[in-house]
């Protein structure tokens, strides 16, 4: 009994040492992640740790973190991150600053504290991001709705001050201004001088001379007095002098307030207040567009307000700086929104004593759609916020307060004298309700209904008091002829009917032996041979005898149950050429369908191809239904001398209608499944997937007996081929080196195996075959218990097929196994203890 017990606590350690091997084989553990080379690590492996950091909920922009506590090196993470993008599983792992959740594993013993307290701050910063990014996108966005906001986002308007225009007379030099003096007359001369920080300009030959803070008008008469002095020219009049300006200085000009960019900034001295504000980026959310302060000395000179601009195109206001300038953008005080059917809806500012009727000019006005009658205004108070409605006739007095919000709704999408006619009318539309408008008034506003019109009945759609609909009938013949007078109402739609409309589309159907077989409309008085030139004529082949018409049967409601006809069928003779016979004349029902058959003794030509070894290769015509295969060697004078004729192979076309076609891919999917060898399997689908198909012949005993079994009936489209004396031999499949060898009568099967190899491990020697030249195939045969080799012949291919791959027990697999096992030998224990 002991050594039962022994024997089978061996075999017990023994199954679950084997499970244990195959489990952690392919799997990673913790332990060895430290020692892991990412390179060699599975696409399998990659997605388990995946799965093992999804199931801890480790986000991906935390594997540093992960890695770092496995013990795996900097350069190992950054491939196991590529890895695991390249696979696309980044997607799958949260991120790890969005789970207040994630809990590292903390190998020092100390609990997870320091790694929740990391975890809550990764999440509170991408919360913050989060907000901060949504305050600014709003922030934004309301920034795009103002007034103005447009004109500093436009790359093709910037303000850029005209520096090849006149100098402006008002225009003072400064320091590092150019100075250009061109003396013509008696002398010419020209000077390009620069005025110096001291502000003076030396002119030779003559000397400084003091421009600072001078207009250019007062620059030129100080020059020209001084130059006088040198020049005698000048007093008399025969020597001119002109100034102008070269480059100009550059300007620093500090801009504060509420600007998107503030700071201080290198303009040239032409430069406007627009321009300084285009650099800028213009008012920022609070900034005032209408209160823009230029500083100059610590004394406002000059307040720009860019509505001028923006509504009148009015720049008289945009002030020329100068050096040392401020320009400061207030804070707007008054702030309103119009929204609605205005045409440049967007938040305006305003002056206080600006009303509602100049924030809707500096909207462009209304649009097409607006109801004018009154404008909602919705207003903050102090403590609430109340709804006011603005009358039309207030809307000039009404006084602004900032933080309204106006709304201009639009007229609505009802006609308060219109009615609407449509279908078998001259001219359908809608048209205007009249007083004591009657259908026959509206009928003659169309001009009268089309010749198809339905004149026993039309109707009348009609919105009643409680705006339910409501179908009304009236007979259309009676309206025309005034015994009938119903009042149209507003919004009423009159609908009259065509009678091709309200009845299905009839037709003739016409197939067989005609050109142009289909479906044609039907018409009156419509005859059976009229549907046949209207189809094209008859073909060749058509006969003229047992045309067949079917007919529908209608019982005009009547019901017999023991009538069992489903379609009512006659047939007819016809003539040739079709010609109108009133004692012969058929005529046609609507949905009739007729039937041109062909002619019985009407046979069209049948061609065969012969091509190789024959004296006269070519097409020939089948002579008659009987002709053989050897009558087709005859007519071709034989076979050459060098004719393989026992390689011959016959091509013959497949005829299968779609009836057929479903059972015969089943059968066929039956035969692959049976086939080892794929090569075969291709093979056969791809000889099917044509429209000919190999038809083993044995050529050698057609010659030898015409008229027998082997000597086929021809058939049009057959392809015959007598191919010269073939003298190889193709082997493919489970063998070492597949490849092509010379024939020899003395070979046997094993010898061209031997030839290429031998049989390989994988190979299934006993379903080897040998497909011959003309297309028979010949499979190995099973003799006791020896495997019988078919002969090989000239020109034969041999198949060697592949034994099924069988696929290995995977891990679920072996545990279900080792635990059955386990199972077992616990009942055996149980037992053994039982019998004792």
């Amino acid at each position: 009994m002991l050594k039962k017990l022994l024997l089978l606590q061996l075999l017990l350690m023994t199954i679950f040492s084997f499970v244990q091997a195959q489990v952690s084989s392919s799997s990673i553990s913790q332990s060895q992640l430290s020692q892991v080379k990412v390179d060699n690590l599975s696409d399998d492996q990659i997605r388990q740790i995946v799965a093992e950091m999804k199931k801890n909920n480790i986000g991906y922009d935390q594997i540093d973190q992960y890695a770092a506590q496995k013990g795996i090196s900097t350069t190992e993470v950054d491939k196991l991150k590529a890895r695991i993008k390249s696979l696309n599983l980044d997607t799958e792992l949260t991120s790890g600053s969005n789970s207040g959740k994630n809990k590292l594993s903390d190998t020092t013993g100390r609990g997870n504290n320091d790694a929740n307290q990391l975890d809550s701050a990764y999440y509170w910063q991408d919360q913050y991001k989060k907000i901060k990014a949504k305050q600014d996108y709003d922030k934004e966005m309301r920034r795009q709705r103002i007034f103005g906001t447009e004109l500093f986002s436009n790359k093709n308007l910037t303000f850029e001050p005209n520096l090849r225009m006149a100098t402006p007379l008002n225009y003072k030099l400064a320091a590092n201004d150019e100075v250009v003096i061109n003396i013509y007359g008696y002398s010419e001369i020209e000077h390009t001088l620069r005025v110096t920080p001291d502000g003076y300009i030396f002119i030779p030959n003559l000397g400084p001379v003091y421009v600072n803070g001078l207009t250019m008008e007062e620059a030129k008469t100080r020059i020209t007095k001084q130059l006088s002095t040198i020049y005698a020219g000048i007093k008399t009049g025969n020597t001119q002098v002109q100034v102008s300006l070269g480059n100009i200085r550059s300007i620093r000009v500090v801009l504060i307030g509420e600007v998107m960019q503030p700071g201080s900034y290198t303009l040239p001295s032409l430069a406007t207040v627009a321009n300084a504000l285009y650099v800028s980026g213009g008012p920022n959310e609070n900034g005032s567009f209408r209160e823009i302060s230029v500083i100059r000395n610590g004394q406002s000179v000059a307040t720009f307000d860019l509505y001028d601009f923006l509504i009148h195109g009015d720049l008289s206001n945009n002030v020329v700086l100068q050096d040392q300038d401020i320009v400061k953008v207030n804070p707007y005080k008054l702030r309103v929104e119009l929204t609605g059917e205005v045409k440049r809806p967007a938040i305006f500012e305003g002056k206080s004593t600006e009303t509602l009727k100049d924030i809707i000019d500096f909207a462009g006005g209304y649009t097409d759609l607006a109801y004018k009658g009154m404008v909602k205004a919705f207003r903050v108070n102090n403590r609430n916020r109340e709804v006011l409605n603005v009358p039309e006739d207030q809307i000039g007095s009404f006084h602004l307060q900032t933080g309204d919000k106006f709304v201009v709704d639009s007229v609505i999408a009802r006609y308060a004298n219109r009615v609407t006619l449509s279908g078998a009318v001259y001219h359908p539309g809608e048209y205007a309700l009249e007083q004591d408008m009657t259908i026959a008034d509206l009928l003659k506003k169309a001009d009268g209904v089309l010749d198809e019109a339905l004149l026993s009945r039309g109707v009348v759609r009609r919105l009643k008091d409680d705006y339910t609909p409501a179908l009304l009938n009236f007979n259309v013949q009676e309206v025309l002829a005034g015994k009938q007078n119903l009042k149209l109402q507003r919004e009423d739609s009159v609908i009259i009917f065509s009678k091709l409309a309200v009845r299905e589309e009839y037709l003739v159907k016409i197939d067989g032996e005609v050109n142009q077989p289909g479906y044609y409309p039907y018409s009156d008085s419509m005859h059976l041979e009229d549907l046949i030139l209207l189809a094209g004529g008859l073909k060749d082949a058509a006969s003229l005898k047992n045309v067949e018409v079917s007919r529908r049967i209608r019982t005009d409601g009547a019901f017999d149950s023991t009538d069992i006809r489903m379609a009512i069928t006659a047939q007819f003779d016809i003539n040739k050429d079709l010609a109108v016979d009133p004692s012969s004349a058929f005529p046609l029902h609507p949905f009739d369908e007729v039937i041109i058959r062909r002619s019985p003794s009407y046979t069209e030509q049948a061609d065969v191809m012969l091509d190789g070894e024959v004296v006269y290769p070519g097409s020939y015509t089948i002579n008659t239904k009987k002709e053989r295969l050897s009558d087709l060697i005859k007519r071709a004078g034989g076979l050459r001398p060098e004719a393989y004729a026992e390689g011959s192979v016959l091509l013959r076309r497949t005829y299968t209608n779609n009836a057929d076609s479903a059972l015969i891919r089943s059968k066929l999917e039956i035969f692959y499944d049976k086939l080892y060898d794929s090569t075969s399997v291709e093979k056969v689908r791809n000889a099917v997937g044509r429209n000919l198909q190999l038809l083993g012949i044995q050529l050698e005993e057609v010659m030898a007996h015409p008229g027998s079994k082997y000597d086929l009936y021809l058939e049009d489209g057959d392809i015959l081929r007598v191919p010269k004396r073939l003298q190889t031999v193709q082997i493919f499949g489970e063998v070492y080196f597949p490849k092509k060898v010379r024939f020899d009568k003395n070979y046997t099967f094993r010898d061209y195996i031997r030839g290429a190899g031998g049989f390989s491990s994988q190979s299934l020697r006993r379903r080897s075959y040998v497909v011959y030249s003309n297309g028979e195939v010949r499979s190995t045969r099973k003799v006791l218990f020896f495997n019988r080799y078919p002969r090989v012949k000239p020109g034969a291919e041999v198949y060697v097929p592949a034994k099924k791959v069988k696929e290995g027990l995977g891990p679920a697999a072996i545990v279900g196994i080792a635990s059955a096992m386990a199972s077992l030998a616990l009942v055996i224990v149980t037992i053994i203890n039982a019998s004792k």
